[in-house]
């Protein structure tokens, strides 16, 4: 199960990253021509916020499987 988590969490990492990667023609741009996503500073503080807890619970994951592989 926590496999799972894991890899479906590095999948989402992987995909926020590259979402995230042109600052000039990425996300911002899109989230100033519609108002989906609220303003552009919002929209990239949350995502900021996103990708740090993501990063921390994939650390965290990967410290667990490794700590019941080196038990089994």
């Amino acid at each position: 199960m926590l496999n799972v988590i894991w890899l479906l969490l590095s999948c989402f990492l992987i995909f926020i990253i590259f979402l995230r990667a042109p600052q000039s023609s990425g996300l911002s741009s899109f989230a100033t021509k519609t108002n989906i996503l609220g303003s552009p500073s919002s929209a990239e503080r949350f995502l900021n916020n996103l990708t740090a807890i993501a990063i921390f619970a994939y650390v965290l994951i990967a410290i667990q499987l490794n700590f019941n592989n080196l038990i089994n």
